[in-house]
């Protein structure tokens, strides 16, 4: 196995397996997708630590989601192979290839026209030929494309994400970092036919995703 292999395995048996993720699928999809494809060249050895991976590159800060944080997201999300997906804000794409090994298609969004060409271009060198990636802001999701089974915030947000809820099916799931509360938490939100359900997962952080940032209240 290549260096990168040997890092890979390791990421999966040393932080995602000891996190109580037990779905095989997500498992094998970690194993599969090449992490350092989707982060700068002079970054790849970091690809596979337990950090969120800066991969702006001058742009607003985005980052690659922990690997753990993803992989639990994902678990509870119980993607099925026949779901369509949203993954909203996918900066360099590693988590919609991650998904692209669950589901049946996804669609993935990015507001920054520069990164999403990186994204699709990573995409496609890694053989994920079931996603489609638009150039969208993250509270924008894509209603045309919409309703989906499953929707993956790629970062987190400060606020309740109303369009993005209206764009899951009934019966669908959202899973995301809402960083309303310190220390923030990772929810998994479902649509019924009367309302929204949410229940907190687990404690967790990310970077904020553009355009799902807290307005600050005016004061006198």
């Amino acid at each position: 196995m290549s260096d990168y292999s040997v890092a890979r395995l390791k990421m999966v048996d040393g932080q995602v397996r000891p996190s109580d993720v037990t779905d095989l699928r997500i498992l094998d999809a970690m194993l599969a997708v090449p992490r350092e494809a989707f982060v700068p060249a002079n970054l790849q050895q970091m690809a596979y630590l337990d950090l969120d991976i800066d991969v702006s590159g001058g742009a607003s800060k985005r980052c690659l989601l922990k690997p753990v944080v993803l992989a639990k997201m994902l678990q509870a999300a119980s993607i099925a192979e026949t779901d369509r997906v949203l993954v909203v804000g996918c900066a360099t794409g590693y988590s919609a290839a991650v998904v692209s090994k669950l589901a049946a298609a996804v669609v993935a969004t990015e507001p920054d026209a520069r990164m999403a060409a990186a994204a699709k271009a990573s995409l496609v060198a890694s053989g994920a030929s079931n996603v489609t990636v638009k150039v969208a802001a993250p509270d924008q999701g894509d209603a045309a494309g919409g309703p989906y089974d499953v929707i993956i915030l790629d970062g987190a947000t400060e606020v309740i994400p109303d369009g993005l809820y209206r764009q899951m099916k009934m019966g669908g799931r959202l899973a995301g970092v809402f960083a309303q509360t310190h220390p923030a938490k990772a929810w998994l939100v479902t649509r019924s036919p009367a309302d929204f359900g949410n229940r907190v997962l687990f404690d967790a952080s990310a970077e904020v995703l553009p355009g799902l940032e807290r307005v600050p209240a005016f004061s006198f």
